[in-house]
Formats: structure tokens, sequence, C-alpha cells
């Protein structure tokens, strides 16, 4: 069972279930990745509807290795995503509002 609370999303790959998380160290990892863009440009670019390909594979391996898994971006090139495309581009989307959103009644730890 994922905790959307704690910022989970689960994903089923070549079936078998993953929780996905976007740590701070999965952010960070992501961040290096994106090169001279930033999160920002990237939260943009979801919320706009112009976000790529690259953008959802990104962000389902942040979101995997945050959860623990292993792995890198080449070992999802052949691997059936429940869902397909659409599920994927979904489950990056909601990360990233998970990853940004503060829980309603919360101070952000004020």
């Amino acid at each position: 069972m994922v905790n959307p609370w704690a910022g989970e999303v689960a994903l089923e790959i070549d079936g078998q279930r993953h929780v996905l998380k976007l740590t701070l160290g999965a952010l960070a990892e992501l961040e290096a990745g994106l090169e001279s863009e930033t999160l920002i440009g990237l939260v943009e670019r979801f919320e706009r509807g112009r976000f790529q390909t690259r953008d959802v594979l990104a962000l389902i391996v942040a979101g995997l290795r945050g959860g623990g898994w292993q792995g890198t971006a080449r070992d999802l090139l052949q691997a059936e995503i429940a869902g397909g495309p659409m599920q994927a581009a979904k489950v990056a989307a909601d990360l990233l509002a998970r990853a940004f959103a503060v829980p309603e009644g919360s101070d952000g730890g004020a």
C-alpha cells in the first residue's frame, strides 16, 4: 500500500509492483540529470502539459530510486509498464505533485 501523504506512488513494471517516491536524494539526482534545467522548469512543463518522454522517464527513474530500486534508465527501455506511456506520465505527474505539496493543515514544519 502506498502512502500519498509521504509522496508515494505505485507503478507496475514487468508485472512487479513498485513504490516510487521523490526523496531529497532522488530529487538531487534528478536535478543533476537535468543539466542546465531546473526542477521548477520541469514542474512548469508538467503543469502546462508540455513535458517530454525524457521528463517522464527521468521522474520514473528518480521515483524508483527514491523507493529503493537500484536500476538505471537503461533498465526501463524494454520494460512493460502496466497502463503504458499514459500511466507512466500520470505517475510522473503525481510524483511531482506529491513531492512539493504541503499537506493540508500543515505549517510546513515551521
